[in-house]
């Protein structure tokens, strides 16, 4: 099963620290990729109410379907690997698969895959940056008329890397501003529209 705990800090950025962050790892254009996030849940909002989040990850040559689930440290994530065809057949169908890691976690979790739909989107523009501390993502992100910059830092270990987040921030000279993440951002901005 394609199960990994994940454990990131993030910071919301602003356009001079963004700049200032791809300055400072001499981060060119061709480093950065563009993903598309679509987000889904029940029209009652069952898996937020549970902080559980479910995507469709689309790249230009990939694509992934993703079950985040709370832990006591992090977050569980359950992949399932999909071609782009495959990802774009359930973003146009509102309709997931029916096999699959992810399907089996939510049996598990006793939610009804029938009442899921598609919620919204979220379209990144990103650079990852292996460090000695761990996985740095540098994004750029557009939704619902929102644009907005994070930084992240993806580790194995929390204590630690709760310190080395703050010591890179530090070192930029980036005031930590935490923010949700992009799921609820995109769901709080969709909620400004109505």
């Amino acid at each position: 099963m394609s199960e990994n705990l994940e454990i990131e800090f993030k910071t919301l950025l602003s356009i001079e620290e963004f700049s200032r962050v791809i300055d400072y790892f001499q981060l060119k254009e061709e480093q950065f990729f563009t993903q598309i996030n679509y987000y889904f849940d029940s029209a009652d909002f069952q898996l937020r109410k549970r902080r559980i989040g479910l995507r469709v990850r689309v790249l230009s040559d990939n694509a992934e379907i993703t079950l985040k689930v709370p832990e006591k440290v992090g977050l569980l994530e359950i992949n399932d690997a999909l071609s782009v065809k495959e990802a774009n057949a359930i973003i146009e169908s509102a309709t997931l698969p029916t096999i699959g890691n992810v399907y089996t976690k939510l049996n598990q979790l006793g939610i009804d895959q029938s009442d899921l739909r598609l919620i919204g989107s979220l379209t990144t523009k990103r650079a990852e940056i292996k460090l000695p501390q761990g996985l740095l993502a540098l994004d750029e992100s557009w939704y619902n008329k929102q644009h907005d910059f994070e930084l992240e830092l993806e580790v194995s270990d929390a204590t630690n890397g709760k310190k080395d987040f703050l010591s890179l921030l530090n070192t930029l000279t980036i005031k930590e501003s935490p923010s949700p993440n992009k799921i609820q951002r995109m769901m709080l901005s969709s909620k400004e529209k109505d």
